[in-house]
């Protein structure tokens, strides 16, 4: 298996280094969450130490560590391969994600070195503003475990999404002959803004210009105001339209 492949080019900015943990974050919440019967085979205890990378292009990687020393970044938990076999798979996830929370944040720091204080302070409540890592694979396990947030009418609660005649439309599908809720449709969606994982109990909301999908937090829109929107455009398309 191929080393981890070395960043391209270094984010140097708040913004620029936020972006650059936000997709990396969403890369290890998916091995965990979506991917998580992939990661764990990949993690064989026969192969040698293996670590877990989250990529900048929003994917993850199970890989050698760096050969350099000192490697050109931080480096993530190393060995956890070796591991798997000796825990229960939950608590092996956990360590993971603990590990994954840890090199997520040093390597923000890192890249946020040359930062004045006030920036640094800036770039630690955006990613604090987000569930860690660990979080969102309990959150989500939480919700596989159970059948809840579905109303009477088999739709889920708190999600909206707007079809192109303007309609609300709820953005989960209908629950499965078996009962439980089809999450396979928005299993890996992403907050257009922050990149975190789609979860039931937030509200959320579509473009219906680019068609991302937004946490209502994200773009500053309650229910209640989306009740009021005939077509929602997100920041974005709303600046291209100006």
């Amino acid at each position: 298996m191929e080393t981890a492949a070395p960043v391209s080019s270094s984010p140097r900015t708040v913004s620029e280094i936020y972006r650059d943990y936000s997709a990396r974050r969403a890369g290890l919440i998916r091995a965990l969450t979506s991917d998580v019967d992939e990661f764990y085979a990949f993690c064989d205890p026969e192969k040698e130490n293996l670590c877990l990378y989250g990529l900048p292009n929003g994917s993850w990687e199970v890989s050698l560590p760096a050969e350099e020393v000192p490697p050109e970044m931080p480096e993530p938990a190393l060995g956890i391969n070796f591991a798997r076999d000796g825990m229960k798979r939950r608590d092996w996830l956990s360590l993971v994600a603990v590990h994954s929370d840890a090199w997520l944040v040093s390597v923000a720091y890192f890249y946020a070195a040359r930062l004045n204080g006030n920036d640094r302070k800036r770039l630690f409540n955006m990613i604090n503003d987000h569930p860690s890592v660990y979080e969102s694979m309990v959150d989500r396990k939480q919700r596989e475990n159970k059948s809840g947030g579905v109303d009477n009418s088999g739709k889920s609660r708190h999600s909206t999404k707007r079809s192109s005649d303007g309609k609300m439309k709820n953005s989960r599908s209908a629950v499965v002959e078996d009962g439980l809720e089809d999450d396979e449709e928005h299993s890996e969606t992403l907050c257009g803004t922050c990149s975190g994982l789609y979860s039931s109990n937030e509200f959320w909301i579509g473009c219906d210009s680019c068609e991302r999908w937004f946490h209502g937090k994200c773009v500053r829109i309650t229910p209640a105001k989306a009740d009021q929107i005939k077509q929602y455009k997100c920041p974005d398309c709303s600046k291209k339209s100006r």
